[in-house]
């Protein structure tokens, strides 16, 4: 059974409706300067700033790519997926009062830009490149869900690139309309769709196909054991797993978020609620990867798991599921349009002139339409396996990991440590991805880390310290101290 096409239309015609609403309503609270536009003035509350984290992490990737690994691949997904979760907690724990500190002291606004802070200009503009280069990807893939979602559903009815086009257009009124201020909102109220949706789509399948959760248990332990034991080997698992471990830390569209809390309780409820909202939702997510493959066996693309699951549902809930996904994708890529535009602007291209406001926003604004342009070519390819590219995408920038790390803890690293050990490594995961390689079995996420931590270490045992680590390390913790940490 397929959905009704029209229905799918009027649903985000109406999503449309409620996301302009609430990006009006944000634009009336937009002040001046990029500082405001990119960072909603670095005054979110506690709840919207993990709202907004959330959101922004847990995209399409989940109800879609996660689904799909876990009908493909059992309950190995859990493990890959809650090995992020928590280093993502214990990273924000650890990492999150430094960026927050940082960006009161320096006044950063991106990521990249703490960098040059810390390094030298030099290993700002490389860490600007390696995050646009390597994201184009990821973003492509929140327009890539829906569209395969849609054409699904529908069986073919909805095109798949009518769902890349509509993403891209809602996603450039989001963040052209007022920023960091309506991304933030809108992500807020979508962060809730998202998660509510899946859980009533949860309750139904178990309710009405197995008859209740106990009776979901026995039947996956007898008909499909195969899924509760260990499918991976074990070199997959750590290469799709080591790049989402340190997400938060190398993937600047999360660890942007880090700049926006309002105070210091603000930044301490965010990490407690994301914790909440990303433990739920990946079971939620697991359980209906686990569902699908009992229910629909021998699907030949597993990404379509999600998509044959919700035409076996009342169309109304399937639609309201379809309207989770479609937010989760909208927030994602908004909020990675937004991230980018402003590095792309101030790290690349303004190089931190003085220039005035209204024309650094301006500028974000038109590279926004550029990256969505080159995300709508990428997702009109139709590469196959969501979670393999987005931990594609993750490889790329895991290589800045040691570069940031030591950025906060180790004082003698300086400029050539930093932009080697970026720069090599990123070649070598773009080169082994692109001749499709895996030396000793091992994945290019893998080689990526080892290069860079090994050149990071070896250029700074070997290069003299100039003291501008010692300085900035000493600042960081000096603000810490001021606000309790």
């Amino acid at each position: 059974m397929s959905l009704e096409p029209a229905y799918l239309y009027l649903a985000m015609a109406f999503w449309v409706v409620v996301i302009v609403v609430l990006s009006e309503y944000s634009r009336k609270g937009l002040g001046s300067g990029v500082d405001e536009f990119v960072l909603a003035g670095r005054d979110l509350g506690g709840f919207v700033s993990a709202m907004t984290y959330s959101a922004t992490t847990f995209s399409s990737f989940m109800m879609v790519g996660l689904v799909g690994l876990t009908y493909s691949g059992g309950v190995a997904a859990l493990g890959f997926e809650m090995t992020y979760i928590v280093f993502t907690i214990l990273l924000l724990i650890v990492f999150a009062p430094r960026f927050w500190s940082a960006s009161r002291v320096y006044g950063v606004i991106t990521p990249p830009e703490l960098l040059s802070e810390r390094y030298g200009y030099t290993a700002g503009v490389v860490s600007a490149v390696i995050c646009l280069v390597m994201l184009i990807p990821y973003m492509a893939i929140q327009m890539m869900g829906v569209g395969f979602l849609l054409e699904g559903m529908t069986g073919g009815a909805i095109p798949y690139m009518h769902g890349v086009y509509i993403v891209a257009v809602l996603s450039i009124a989001v963040t052209v309309w007022a920023g960091m201020r309506s991304v933030a909102l809108t992500d807020a109220v979508q962060a809730i769709v998202m998660i509510v949706s899946a859980l009533i789509l949860l309750v139904y399948i178990f309710y009405v196909f197995f008859g209740s959760p106990g009776q979901f248990v026995n039947t996956i332990t007898v008909e499909n054991p195969e899924l509760l034991g260990i499918t991976w080997d074990f070199n997959m698992f750590i290469g799709l797993t080591l790049p989402w471990a340190f997400f938060a830390l190398t993937n600047p569209q999360v660890s942007q978020r880090m700049f926006v809390s309002r105070d210091v309780g603000s930044l301490k409820k965010m990490v407690i609620y994301f914790a909440l909202f990303g433990f739920i939702y990946t079971i939620i997510s697991t359980l209906l990867g686990l569902s699908a493959a009992n229910l629909i066996p021998g699907l030949t693309d597993p990404d379509n798991a999600m998509p044959v699951l919700l035409t076996m549902v009342p169309e109304t809930l399937g639609i309201i599921v379809f309207l989770g996904i479609f937010a989760a994708s909208v927030s994602t890529l908004g909020s990675v349009l937004l991230t980018l535009s402003s590095i792309g602007g101030r790290d690349l291209i303004t190089q931190k002139q003085d220039i005035p406001s209204q024309k650094e926003i301006l500028l974000n604004k038109g590279i926004i339409l550029t990256l969505v342009l080159a995300c709508i070519i990428f997702a009109s390819m139709r590469l196959d396996l969501i979670a393999v590219l987005a931990s594609a995408a993750s490889a790329g920038l895991l290589v800045m990991a040691p570069t940031i790390i030591g950025a906060f803890f180790w004082k003698k690293p300086t400029t050539k440590a930093a932009t080697t050990s970026m720069t090599i490594p990123a070649i070598i995961v773009i080169t082994l991805y692109i001749l499709n390689l895996e030396p000793l079995g091992w994945w290019p996420a893998i080689w990526g880390l080892i290069t860079a931590t090994i050149i990071y270490i070896t250029i700074t045992l070997t290069t003299e310290n100039n003291g501008d680590g010692e300085q900035f390390i000493n600042e960081i913790q000096k603000e810490m101290k001021k606000n309790g940490f």
